[in-house]
């Protein structure tokens, strides 16, 4: 089916819930798509920092084969030995002591919100209850995680929210010790802010936070629903910065592409959560289980992490270096394989110029440009992307705005 034919039959039967690009991806291998007129691109999008292996990995594909032979779902109700092993991967290399498993980041957001009131009506007693996140910030799409978001671009329309919840600024220290009080139940923040435009936590900050939320015992849940999973170059975005919280949750890159989302705490939070006290139909069946094990393997075991470490490392430097050549490009933010920058023209242009030159790319807002590419990016693609935001910028510069 050509692509105008499908975008037409995608406008009769889709809701409009996304501004889609106007090409149709249908295959992938590496950190290459490929579209249905053939067309190649580099994926600096991967899924939005999910494909973390990239397309087709051997490993990942071959886990998800064998285990889709063999067993795809089964309840909650039972033990299955793919989810009790990725629990313990998990554990064992986490602050964390129990995880829960769900099906996305809203989810296992959804989650901590509700182990941490939880937490906090068994220790304390009703009243308090209230969650203080930061201004900016994203954590999901459910009635709770919008509220939870600081933005009102994502609340607007859905009035009246969840009670609960207050904002303060990202990395502003005072204001969060003025907002926590006597009913105040946790903290939660990302570690860095990527859909809020790729904002990091001082370590400072973060540092102070944690030392604040333990004075109040006041629970310290961290989103690293897109930091985690290698995506900064450690296993998890907390082991660069210095700090622990009490509760982490994870989604996005856990499964390499399968929808999967884990809550992660500490023993002495989560034995809040009971038989019936929470609980997800598909979170945590074997398919999903068998992929994110799959994932954890090739992170742990092989070289994936340094090899992540070093390309976020090169890609920050070309990002600055590209700031220093181009004016028009106002700051460079980031971590690991999560960068961004930000610049003076409207960002959606960049976008669809990278497009038709070959490369996915993403925008955060009018303003900010956002990199997640798998982790398994060369330093040619990276250059290849290099080079093709200079001849945009260099083009703004002589074209002007207006174009």
């Amino acid at each position: 089916m050509p692509t105008e034919e499908l975008k037409q039959d995608a406008e009769q039967y889709l809701m409009g819930t996304y501004a889609r690009q106007p090409i149709s991806i249908v295959r992938g291998r590496g950190s290459k798509v490929y579209d249905l007129e053939g067309r190649e691109y580099i994926d600096f999008v991967g899924g939005i920092a999910v494909n973390l292996l990239g397309h087709g990995h051997p490993d990942l594909v071959l886990a998800i084969q064998r285990q889709a032979a063999q067993l795809i779902h089964t309840s909650n109700l039972y033990y299955t030995e793919p989810q009790v092993k990725l629990a313990q991967v998990l554990v064992e290399h986490s602050f964390a002591d129990k995880a829960f498993f769900c099906n996305s980041g809203a989810e296992a957001n959804e989650a901590a919100i509700k182990l941490a009131r939880r937490y906090s009506h068994d220790t304390y007693g009703a009243g308090r209850f209230e969650i203080v996140t930061m201004k900016n910030s994203f954590h999901g799409r459910t009635m709770a995680t919008l509220t939870a978001t600081g933005q009102d671009k994502v609340q607007k329309g859905y009035e009246p929210l969840v009670p609960g919840f207050s904002y303060v600024p990202f990395n502003h220290l005072a204001a969060l010790e003025e907002a926590v009080t006597d009913k105040t139940a946790a903290v939660m923040l990302e570690p860095i802010q990527g859909e809020g435009g790729v904002h990091v936590a001082d370590r400072d900050y973060l540092k102070a936070v944690r030392e604040l939320c333990t004075q109040k015992d006041v629970l310290l849940i961290f989103d690293e629903v897109q930091t985690g999973m290698g995506r900064t170059g450690t296993l998890f975005a907390y082991e660069q910065l210095g700090v622990q919280p009490d509760i982490m949750t994870l989604a996005k890159g856990l499964g390499g592409g399968v929808p999967i989302g884990a809550c992660l705490a500490t023993d002495a939070v989560a034995k809040a959560f009971g038989p019936g006290s929470h609980a997800s139909t598909f979170g945590g069946n074997p398919l999903a289980c068998a992929a994110a094990l799959a994932v954890l393997r090739v992170l742990l075991e092989g070289r994936l992490l340094e090899q992540a470490r070093h390309m976020g490392d090169y890609l920050g430097k070309g990002l600055a270096d590209c700031k220093d050549r181009h004016r028009v490009v106002r700051d460079v933010r980031g971590l690991g394989l999560l960068q961004g920058i930000e610049v003076e023209m409207d960002a959606r242009t960049v976008v669809g110029d990278c497009l038709r030159r070959g490369l996915l790319v993403n925008a955060t807002g009018e303003h900010v440009l956002r990199f997640v590419p798998p982790l398994i990016i060369t330093q040619r693609e990276i250059d290849r992307l290099l080079d093709v935001l200079s001849q945009i910028f260099n083009r703004h510069a002589v074209e002007g705005p207006a174009h």
